[in-house]
Protein backbone atom coordinates (compact mmCIF):
# COMPACT_ATOMS: atom_id res chain seq x y z
CA UNK A 1 0.00 0.00 0.00
CA UNK A 2 1.25 3.57 -0.49
CA UNK A 3 1.07 5.71 2.26
CA UNK A 4 -0.41 9.37 1.54
CA UNK A 5 2.01 10.31 4.13
CA UNK A 6 4.02 13.05 2.38
CA UNK A 7 7.37 12.43 1.21
CA UNK A 8 10.22 14.94 2.48
CA UNK A 9 11.62 15.30 -1.78
CA UNK A 10 10.35 19.14 -2.86
CA UNK A 11 13.44 19.70 -5.06
CA UNK A 12 12.80 22.13 -7.94
CA UNK A 13 14.16 21.61 -11.44
CA UNK A 14 16.78 24.11 -12.09
CA UNK A 15 16.07 26.45 -14.78
CA UNK A 16 12.79 25.91 -14.78
CA UNK A 17 9.71 27.44 -12.75
CA UNK A 18 7.87 23.79 -12.58
CA UNK A 19 8.22 22.15 -8.74
CA UNK A 20 5.75 19.26 -9.31
CA UNK A 21 3.74 17.30 -11.42
CA UNK A 22 0.31 16.14 -10.35
CA UNK A 23 -1.49 13.05 -12.43
CA UNK A 24 -4.67 11.92 -12.41
CA UNK A 25 -4.90 8.47 -12.58
CA UNK A 26 -8.57 6.83 -14.67
CA UNK A 27 -8.25 7.53 -18.32
CA UNK A 28 -5.17 9.20 -17.49
CA UNK A 29 -2.54 7.09 -16.81
CA UNK A 30 -4.36 3.79 -17.33
CA UNK A 31 -7.13 3.14 -19.90
CA UNK A 32 -9.90 2.54 -17.19
CA UNK A 33 -12.45 5.08 -17.46
CA UNK A 34 -14.67 2.48 -19.74
CA UNK A 35 -14.52 0.00 -16.96
CA UNK A 36 -16.40 2.22 -14.83
CA UNK A 37 -18.86 2.64 -17.37
CA UNK A 38 -18.94 -1.38 -18.30
CA UNK A 39 -19.40 -2.03 -14.39
CA UNK A 40 -22.33 0.40 -13.74
CA UNK A 41 -24.31 -0.78 -17.33
CA UNK A 42 -23.44 -4.69 -15.79
CA UNK A 43 -25.20 -3.65 -11.66
CA UNK A 44 -27.80 -1.21 -13.22
CA UNK A 45 -28.97 -4.59 -15.40
CA UNK A 46 -28.93 -7.05 -12.52
CA UNK A 47 -31.15 -4.49 -10.71
CA UNK A 48 -33.39 -4.40 -14.04
CA UNK A 49 -32.49 -0.69 -15.55
CA UNK A 50 -30.83 -0.32 -18.60
CA UNK A 51 -28.75 2.93 -18.47
CA UNK A 52 -29.31 5.75 -20.96
CA UNK A 53 -25.60 6.02 -22.63
CA UNK A 54 -25.93 9.90 -22.77
CA UNK A 55 -25.41 9.43 -18.79
CA UNK A 56 -21.98 8.49 -19.38
CA UNK A 57 -20.86 12.12 -19.75
CA UNK A 58 -22.91 12.73 -16.42
CA UNK A 59 -20.70 10.39 -14.46
CA UNK A 60 -17.39 10.12 -16.21
CA UNK A 61 -14.48 11.63 -13.94
CA UNK A 62 -16.39 12.58 -10.55
CA UNK A 63 -16.35 11.13 -7.24
CA UNK A 64 -18.07 7.71 -6.75
CA UNK A 65 -21.28 9.52 -5.11
CA UNK A 66 -21.93 11.62 -7.23
CA UNK A 67 -21.58 9.48 -10.10
CA UNK A 68 -23.58 6.38 -8.16
CA UNK A 69 -26.02 9.06 -6.71
CA UNK A 70 -27.17 10.47 -9.71
CA UNK A 71 -27.67 6.84 -11.74
CA UNK A 72 -30.00 5.93 -8.61
CA UNK A 73 -31.75 8.97 -8.70
CA UNK A 74 -31.75 8.56 -12.50
CA UNK A 75 -33.55 4.87 -12.52
CA UNK A 76 -34.95 4.96 -9.48
CA UNK A 77 -33.04 1.48 -8.65
CA UNK A 78 -33.77 0.36 -5.55
CA UNK A 79 -30.25 0.21 -3.92
CA UNK A 80 -28.89 2.34 -1.24
CA UNK A 81 -25.44 4.26 -2.19
CA UNK A 82 -23.37 2.73 -0.04
CA UNK A 83 -24.33 -0.67 -1.15
CA UNK A 84 -23.65 0.79 -4.70
CA UNK A 85 -20.14 1.75 -3.80
CA UNK A 86 -19.35 -1.56 -2.60
CA UNK A 87 -20.18 -2.75 -5.53
CA UNK A 88 -18.88 -0.88 -8.18
CA UNK A 89 -15.86 -1.34 -5.68
CA UNK A 90 -15.83 -5.37 -6.74
CA UNK A 91 -16.87 -5.07 -10.03
CA UNK A 92 -13.76 -2.27 -10.94
CA UNK A 93 -11.28 -4.45 -9.18
CA UNK A 94 -12.77 -7.57 -10.80
CA UNK A 95 -11.97 -5.84 -14.19
CA UNK A 96 -8.47 -4.31 -13.37
CA UNK A 97 -7.45 -7.84 -12.26
CA UNK A 98 -8.01 -9.71 -15.21
CA UNK A 99 -6.45 -6.28 -17.69
CA UNK A 100 -5.37 -3.08 -17.05
CA UNK A 101 -4.40 -0.88 -20.15
CA UNK A 102 -2.05 1.63 -19.70
CA UNK A 103 -2.45 5.32 -21.64
CA UNK A 104 0.05 5.31 -24.72
CA UNK A 105 2.83 7.50 -23.24
CA UNK A 106 2.43 6.84 -19.49
CA UNK A 107 5.33 4.72 -18.42
CA UNK A 108 7.18 7.05 -20.65
CA UNK A 109 6.41 10.03 -18.96
CA UNK A 110 6.59 8.51 -15.03
CA UNK A 111 10.01 7.39 -15.84
CA UNK A 112 11.02 9.88 -17.05
CA UNK A 113 9.82 12.17 -14.36
CA UNK A 114 11.82 9.63 -12.07
CA UNK A 115 15.00 10.03 -13.46
CA UNK A 116 15.09 13.62 -13.01
CA UNK A 117 13.76 13.89 -9.70
CA UNK A 118 10.51 15.58 -10.25
CA UNK A 119 8.22 15.25 -7.60
CA UNK A 120 4.96 13.24 -8.35
CA UNK A 121 1.76 12.71 -7.32
CA UNK A 122 -1.27 10.81 -8.12
CA UNK A 123 -4.41 12.82 -7.63
CA UNK A 124 -7.40 10.72 -7.84
CA UNK A 125 -11.74 10.79 -7.41
CA UNK A 126 -10.82 6.61 -7.15
CA UNK A 127 -11.31 5.52 -3.44
CA UNK A 128 -7.91 3.82 -1.55
CA UNK A 129 -8.40 0.50 -2.21
CA UNK A 130 -8.77 1.17 -6.36
CA UNK A 131 -5.74 2.77 -6.08
CA UNK A 132 -3.20 1.07 -4.49
CA UNK A 133 -4.39 -2.39 -6.99
CA UNK A 134 -3.61 0.28 -9.46
CA UNK A 135 -0.12 1.05 -8.29
CA UNK A 136 0.97 -2.57 -8.71
CA UNK A 137 0.99 -2.22 -12.30
CA UNK A 138 1.22 1.42 -12.27
CA UNK A 139 4.54 1.73 -10.40
CA UNK A 140 4.19 3.11 -6.95
CA UNK A 141 8.03 4.18 -6.82
CA UNK A 142 6.85 6.91 -9.24
CA UNK A 143 5.00 8.97 -6.90
CA UNK A 144 6.33 10.73 -3.78
CA UNK A 145 2.03 10.94 -2.65
CA UNK A 146 -0.94 9.80 -3.87
CA UNK A 147 -4.37 10.87 -2.93
CA UNK A 148 -7.48 9.03 -3.13
CA UNK A 149 -10.73 10.70 -3.40
CA UNK A 150 -12.08 8.49 0.16
CA UNK A 151 -9.02 10.46 2.18
CA UNK A 152 -10.38 14.27 1.43
CA UNK A 153 -13.24 15.89 2.46
CA UNK A 154 -14.17 17.53 -0.62
CA UNK A 155 -13.01 15.40 -3.46
CA UNK A 156 -13.02 16.81 -7.22
CA UNK A 157 -14.76 18.85 -8.73
CA UNK A 158 -13.21 20.79 -5.74
CA UNK A 159 -9.38 21.88 -5.30
CA UNK A 160 -9.14 20.13 -2.27
CA UNK A 161 -7.31 17.22 -3.66
CA UNK A 162 -4.66 19.09 -5.60
CA UNK A 163 -4.11 21.76 -2.43
CA UNK A 164 -3.48 18.73 -0.23
CA UNK A 165 -1.37 17.17 -2.78
CA UNK A 166 0.82 20.34 -3.37
CA UNK A 167 0.98 20.98 0.32
CA UNK A 168 2.03 17.43 0.83
CA UNK A 169 5.12 17.89 -1.64
CA UNK A 170 5.84 21.06 -0.46
CA UNK A 171 5.27 23.11 -3.58
CA UNK A 172 3.37 25.98 -4.91
CA UNK A 173 0.19 24.97 -6.24
CA UNK A 174 0.73 27.80 -9.16
CA UNK A 175 4.00 26.26 -10.29
CA UNK A 176 2.47 22.59 -10.60
CA UNK A 177 1.60 21.23 -14.06
CA UNK A 178 -1.92 19.16 -13.57
CA UNK A 179 -2.61 16.22 -16.33
CA UNK A 180 -6.38 15.46 -16.39
CA UNK A 181 -8.48 13.76 -18.57
CA UNK A 182 -11.95 15.04 -17.59
CA UNK A 183 -13.45 18.44 -17.22
CA UNK A 184 -14.33 17.80 -13.40
CA UNK A 185 -10.79 17.06 -13.04
CA UNK A 186 -9.70 19.98 -14.83
CA UNK A 187 -11.97 22.25 -12.43
CA UNK A 188 -10.44 21.03 -9.14
CA UNK A 189 -6.71 21.65 -10.54
CA UNK A 190 -8.25 25.24 -11.88
CA UNK A 191 -9.33 25.91 -8.58
CA UNK A 192 -6.31 25.19 -7.04
CA UNK A 193 -4.24 27.23 -9.26
CA UNK A 194 -2.39 24.76 -11.03
CA UNK A 195 -1.37 25.28 -14.99
CA UNK A 196 -3.61 22.10 -16.35
CA UNK A 197 -2.56 19.90 -19.88
CA UNK A 198 -5.69 18.09 -20.48
CA UNK A 199 -5.82 14.85 -22.49
CA UNK A 200 -10.28 14.26 -23.31
CA UNK A 201 -10.73 11.01 -22.62
CA UNK A 202 -14.61 10.69 -23.04
CA UNK A 203 -15.82 14.25 -23.42
CA UNK A 204 -14.28 16.88 -25.07
CA UNK A 205 -12.29 19.53 -23.32
CA UNK A 206 -11.67 23.25 -24.51
CA UNK A 207 -8.63 25.43 -24.23
CA UNK A 208 -8.30 27.96 -22.00
CA UNK A 209 -6.16 30.27 -19.28
CA UNK A 210 -3.74 27.97 -17.98
CA UNK A 211 -4.85 25.02 -20.25
CA UNK A 212 -3.39 23.27 -22.58
CA UNK A 213 -4.91 20.33 -24.47
CA UNK A 214 -3.37 17.51 -26.24
CA UNK A 215 -4.71 14.59 -27.78
CA UNK A 216 -2.42 12.23 -26.71
CA UNK A 217 -0.34 11.53 -23.54
CA UNK A 218 2.44 10.66 -26.22
CA UNK A 219 3.00 14.45 -26.46
CA UNK A 220 3.36 15.68 -22.87
CA UNK A 221 6.99 15.08 -21.47
CA UNK A 222 9.29 16.97 -19.45
CA UNK A 223 10.54 19.75 -21.98
CA UNK A 224 7.18 20.26 -22.60
CA UNK A 225 5.85 20.48 -19.06
CA UNK A 226 8.68 22.91 -18.40
CA UNK A 227 7.91 24.82 -21.18
CA UNK A 228 4.26 25.18 -20.62
CA UNK A 229 5.55 26.69 -16.90
CA UNK A 230 8.30 29.12 -18.75
CA UNK A 231 5.99 30.72 -20.89
CA UNK A 232 3.67 31.43 -17.81
CA UNK A 233 6.03 32.89 -16.08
Amino acid sequence: MTSTVPAPDTRTAEGSALQAVLLDMDGTLVDTEGFWWDVEVEIFAGLGHALDDSWRHVVVGGPMSRSAGFLIEATGADIALPELTVLLNQGFEDRIDRALPLMPGATRLLAELAAHDIPTALVSASHRRIIDRVLTSLGPQYFALTVAGDEVGRTKPHPDPYLFAAAGLGVDPARCAVVEDTSTGVASAEAAGCHVVAVPSVVPIAPAARRTVVTSLEEVDLAFLRGLMTEMR
